[in-house]
């Protein structure tokens, strides 16, 4: 979700590097004893972080090469890639962003309906398989300092609208314009508008609010430098942004090739809050740490998840059942 900034020389380099690959990537060519497994991680930390974590679960429990594309860009390029059978994993999707991006169709502002919606058209119109949750959502989230929370008891964003009219807010470019949960949107679902909206890269945004340049921004539910900041995020109690929860994505090809590879991402369901989602991107962002390196402590620390179900043999364990 996070808006990355990409030259087009680099986007030519990414998408030859990707069909020049394709002939070892599964349905496209090699025996099948030779495919491999391809794993898109997006040009955003979390997107790096998460694809890198697919990668070492399928490496730990299966005795198989798996690549992670990095870098690939914004979650339509991702798509693009799944498609072409460039890729056959994307390490994270979320429902908003493909609801209305990939699949095309209006916003959905209740979390069940917008994941069975995602689950059943990516099926249909894409032959792949949309996961569980890992159990954070990265979304679009108000935020303000806590002095200024504690001072006006803030909590949602309906409290802000005593003060709105005194505050200066600092808000995505691309926000401003978009359909359905943009600028507008939020005027009219909210009723109240700040004394200045001042659009700029979303990466500034919390910068921007630490210096007392502005006194609310939009950011990013996960974004590390919440907790870094001591930020307080804001409820959006009258849901006008759409559920972004996060999950794994994979064509229904890789599944009847790796059929271990479904109880990997059914053991990855609810292992990940919004908040160890925070210090995962802030560990990459701030203290500069390699995101596959942020992800591997990650798994380390929890043991690949061993313990939940379902159970499965670790591709080290001697007589384990690695290819499901």
């Amino acid at each position: 979700m996070k808006r990355i900034k990409t030259l087009g020389k680099t986007l030519f380099f990414t998408f030859t590097t990707l069909l020049l690959s394709a002939c070892a990537l599964p349905g496209i060519g090699g025996q099948a004893g030779e495919e491999s497994i391809s794993i898109a991680g997006l040009a955003s930390t979390e997107g790096q972080i998460m694809a890198f974590m697919v990668e070492g679960m399928v490496e730990h429990y299966m005795d198989v090469d798996a690549q992670v594309v990095n870098n690939l860009g914004t979650s339509s390029m991702a798509h693009q890639a799944m498609v072409n059978g460039d890729v056959n994993i994307t390490g994270v999707k979320y429902t908003g962003t493909s609801l209305t991006g990939d699949l095309g169709r209006d916003p959905i502002t209740d979390p069940e309906l917008a994941y069975d919606t995602v689950v059943e058209l990516f099926a249909e119109e894409h032959q792949q398989k949309w996961f569980p949750t890992y159990g954070f959502a990265n979304t679009y989230a108000f935020m303000v300092t806590r002095e200024l929370a504690e001072e006006h008891d803030l909590e949602t964003i309906s409290d802000l609208e005593p003060i709105a009219g005194e505050l200066r807010a600092g808000v995505d470019n691309s926000w401003m314009e978009r359909e359905g949960d943009g600028y507008r949107a939020f005027l009219d679902t909210y009723e109240f508008d700040f004394q200045r909206v001042t659009p700029m890269q979303i990466g500034l945004v919390y910068d921007a609010l630490q210096a007392g340049e502005m006194d609310i921004v939009l950011g990013y539910s996960t974004d590390g430098r919440i907790a870094s900041y001591d930020l307080v995020v804001l409820e959006d109690d009258r849901q006008l942004f759409p559920p972004y929860d996060a999950s794994p994505l994979a064509s229904y090809e890789v599944l009847e090739a790796y059929p271990q590879l479904e109880s990997i991402f059914l053991k990855m369901e609810n292992t990940i809050t919004n908040e160890q989602m925070q210090e995962l991107n802030f560990a990459a962002d701030n203290n500069l740490i390699e995101p596959k390196v942020v992800a591997t402590q990650f798994l380390e620390e929890n043991n690949y998840f061993e313990d939940k179900e379902p159970f499965l043999e670790s591709a080290n364990n001697e007589g384990g059942d690695t290819n499901g």
